[in-house]
């Protein structure tokens, strides 16, 4: 296990983020439960990678956005990944996570962060606001993975996780250094 990541979960009040995160790691979601605000809470997973080794990883599920509302400028500086969460029987939903994702991609410096995007709530395909393909179309063109899936069925949200956790820990790639072939190149040393 490597260091311990930190995973900013974020997106509109009501969205689910909370739930997702109670499902995932605990199992512990109550279809239909009302809604809880959260003002922030920490929670560390123990995940396994693609590579079959677990890595924890520290998700810091944020308060919901409501109108007027700006993200905390703050978790920008320390994530190492974020996890943008919307809801698809709700367009504002998803236009909030856009906004989401303009900002981390306004304010991470040049810093290489892994973003996931989830919509949520895929048990009410009846009363859907957010059509798939826009939204598949939308993550292709912004370079980020999107799943669609529900917290009541606790499957669906073991791989969006395995790739976050795996994509943020892969090992360094080699140096972009270019190293010098010929060893005594510049040393002053003359073949006789």
């Amino acid at each position: 296990m490597g260091k311990s990541c930190k995973v900013v979960v974020c997106g509109q009040a009501a969205v689910g983020k909370t739930a997702v995160l109670e499902q995932l790691l605990y199992a512990n979601h109550v279809a239909g439960s009302e809604p809880m605000e959260t003002l922030e809470d920490i929670y560390i997973g123990s995940i396994e990678t693609d590579r079959g080794t677990r890595e924890q990883v520290r998700f810091y599920d944020t308060r919901g956005l409501r109108d007027g509302m700006e993200f905390p400028r703050h978790y920008y500086s320390f994530a190492d990944g974020f996890v943008l969460v919307y809801s698809i029987d709700s367009k504002e939903s998803f236009k909030r996570m856009e906004a989401l994702k303009k900002d981390i991609d306004r304010h991470r410096d040049k810093k290489e962060v892994t973003i996931v995007v989830l919509g949520n709530k895929l048990d009410k395909q009846d009363e859907r606001r957010v059509d798939a393909n826009m939204a598949q179309n939308w993550a292709k063109n912004e370079k980020v993975r999107l799943w669609e899936l529900s917290v009541v069925d606790r499957h669906t949200l073991i791989e969006p996780f395995v790739y976050l956790a795996s994509k943020m820990t892969q090992p360094q790639s080699k140096s972009t250094f270019p190293l010098s072939r010929n060893k005594n190149k510049g040393s002053g040393l003359t073949d006789s």
